[in-house]
This record gives C-alpha cells, sequence and structure tokens, in this order.
C-alpha cells in the first residue's frame, strides 16, 4: 500500500435516504450530552434528508470510551466497512484520537472511500485518511456544529452541501455575513437548544501577506492535534506537502502564540513551510483576549519572515475549525487564493457521482 498518494480518492457525494454512520473517535460526548445529540441528529436528518445510525459504542459512557481506544477504532472499521453506510461523521473531538493508531487498519480505509466528517481532535483521523489515499472533510460534528443551540447556521449548512452534495466544484467562498461566536454553553442544558446563541459581527478575511493568486491541495486542521501526529505513521513526508496549502486553526484551549512559533518553527526544520504555496488561518477563539488574534497572526509573520518566506501567501480571519458557524474544507482537493481579493475558492469537486 503506497502511503499518502500526491492525488486522494475522493467519496460518492451525499444524497437523500443515504445512509449515515455516527463514530465518537474521541471523546463520548453523545453519553454526557445526550439531549444536544439527539437534536444533532435530527438536525442532520432534517436538513441533509439521510438516515442517521450509531456505532455500537458511538453513545457509550464517556469513561468507558476513554479507555477502549481499539473499540473506538472497530467502530470506524465498522462504518467504513458497510457498503450501506454511505458517510461517517463524528459525534464530537477531543483529545486523544492519536491513540487509535495501532488499531486501525488503513486498508479498510483505502479499499472503502466514503464521505468521512469531522473537526478537531478528527484532524488525526483525516490524516489517517490520506495516509490510505482518500480525501475527507474537516467540518461539523453532531454535538458542534449540526447541534447548535436554535439549529444549524445556515451558513454552515449551505457551505457543507456545496462539498458534499454536488460533484461540481464548490467555487468562491463566499462571505459570512450573519456573524459569529465562540461562545461556551452549557451542553447539558436542553431548554437552551431552543434559542440561539447571539453572533457578533463577522469582518471579512484579510491578506496579511503575499499578492497574486496562488493555487494548491488543501491539507492542515488542529494546531495541537498537528503537533501528536508530528512524527508518528501518519504524519506525511516533507515531499508530500510541495505545493499544499495549509490551514491552520487553534481550539478553545488558545495555544500561546510562542507556542505557536515553537510548532511552526519545526515546520520548517522538516522543510514544510517552504514547500507550502499559501496558508489559511481560521478566526480564532480569543478566549476573552481580545489580542489573540492580532498574536496569532504576528506569530506567522514572524517566523515567515525568519524563512525568508516573507511573500508567502496567507489569508486570515477564515471561519473553519473552532467558530461558529463553520466552513467544510476537503482535503487533497485543490483550492485558489485570492490575495487582491482576499478570497478563497475551490477550484475542484470534492466528491465524484454515483456509480451505478
Amino acid at each position: 500500500m503506497i502511503l499518502f498518494p500526491d492525488k486522494l480518492v475522493k467519496p460518492e457525494m451525499l444524497a437523500a435516504g443515504d445512509r449515515v454512520a455516527v463514530v465518537s473517535p474521541s471523546w463520548g460526548g453523545p453519553s454526557v450530552c445526550p439531549d444536544r445529540y439527539n437534536f444533532g441528529k435530527q438536525q442532520l436528518e432534517q436538513i441533509f434528508g439521510v438516515d442517521v445510525v450509531e456505532m455500537p459504542h458511538a453513545l457509550a459512557p464517556a469513561e468507558w470510551i476513554a479507555g477502549h481506544p481499539a473499540a473506538r477504532a472497530a467502530d470506524l472499521m465498522q462504518a467504513f466497512s458497510d457498503p450501506s453506510i454511505r458517510a461517517v461523521i463524528t459525534s464530537i473531538g477531543g483529545n486523544d484520537a492519536i491513540r487509535l493508531i495501532p488499531h486501525l487498519d488503513l486498508r479498510i480505509l483505502q479499499q472503502n472511500p466514503k464521505i468521512f466528517l469531522g473537526y478537531s481532535d478528527t484532524t488525526a483521523l483525516h490524516f489517517a485518511c490520506m495516509a490510505a489515499g482518500i480525501s475527507s472533510f474537516y467540518g461539523p460534528s453532531i454535538l458542534s456544529g449540526f447541534g447548535e443551540n436554535g439549529g444549524m447556521h445556515a451558513y454552515s449548512a449551505a457551505a457543507l452541501r456545496a462539498v458534499l452534495c454536488n460533484a461540481e466544484p464548490a467555487g468562491l467562498i463566499p462571505r459570512n455575513q450573519d456573524g459569529w461566536t465562540a461562545e461556551k454553553t452549557d451542553w447539558t442544558d436542553a431548554a437552551a437548544l431552543e434559542y440561539p446563541q447571539i453572533l457578533s459581527p463577522a469582518d471579512a478575511p484579510k491578506i496579511l501577506q503575499g499578492s497574486g493568486i496562488v493555487s494548491g491541495r488543501l491539507i492542515g486542521g488542529c494546531a495541537e492535534v498537528l503537533e501528536m501526529l508530528k512524527g508518528t505513521l501518519w504524519w506525511p513526508q516533507p515531499s508530500f506537502w510541495e505545493g499544499k496549502i495549509l490551514f491552520y486553526e487553534t481550539s478553545e484551549d488558545a495555544p500561546p502564540p510562542e507556542f505557536i512559533k515553537y510548532w511552526l518553527r519545526n515546520f520548517a526544520a522538516q522543510g514544510i513551510l517552504q514547500r507550502l504555496s499559501g496558508i489559511l488561518i481560521s478566526r480564532p477563539d480569543p478566549c476573552g483576549d481580545e489580542t489573540y488574534r492580532v498574536r496569532l497572526e504576528q506569530a506567522f509573520l514572524d517566523i515567515l519572515a525568519e524563512e525568508g518566506l516573507g511573500t508567502l501567501p496567507v489569508l486570515s480571519g477564515l471561519d473553519f475549525g473552532h467558530t461558529q458557524p463553520m466552513l467544510t474544507l476537503p482535503y487533497g482537493v485543490c483550492a485558489q487564493i485570492d490575495c487582491s481579493a482576499a478570497t478563497l475558492t475551490i477550484t475542484e469537486a470534492a466528491t465524484v457521482l454515483r456509480r451505478c
């Protein structure tokens, strides 16, 4: 089996009536927040017209799931192996999907390409998919994304539909005009599910440096999980990063920008930064610190300057990752950064038509 082929196999598009599996490969959130889980499941079924089924351990107690990474991996393998299941969606992220490395059979992923969706800690499993040669999708989970208070945000639903439900390029990523939030709410409060969160105005993405138009295949994820992946079997060789566009976001832990500098220096030491065609930075969760975004962006500029990469295009302030609403980004699919317009365009279809 060839690990990390440059061109990934795309899954078939999602359609109404499809069976969609839910897995809990990280935290056992559904057992802790059952009302929110059921609401998110309902949103997924109603908005996309699919039939949601849970894998055997998806709803198991969080304490049990934490102690059984092999069972989590088995659920994922069962979902991919089942020909009646068209897509696999994570219930939520967490902090230890990396523990599935000894238990995951990449051949099963390779032989059964299908839609796989999630974000945050799911970054680790997206890299497993890339190692197996299949594309996957960095986007909503059941508890965070689908199960938002007041329902799934229209911007999130439209972005997801654009990449999953047709075999054409999603095209220009529209500006988020609805507003955004990273507000922490009580996920165990069933009554709160009826009331949408108040959104703050969403400023437009901006170019931090660079000029012209650049293209590349998308790769990236959550900063903290990328650090766990470095040096493992699921981490690609430097040559795999050639010409890629790195999308990068931080979790609600809001790692200090000084740490981001350390981590980016590692990317440089591996020869990865020098191979990129561009970088995308998400709108971060400030965690009460309104200077966080500015300091995070400056960390990127400082390290790129250290490496003589002062012209590498960097587009910041996109709505993916730990923010609501959120975009869905397809791994391994060609995209384009336009520095003059400060826009991102997905120029290649992320799924293929159904085979007869």
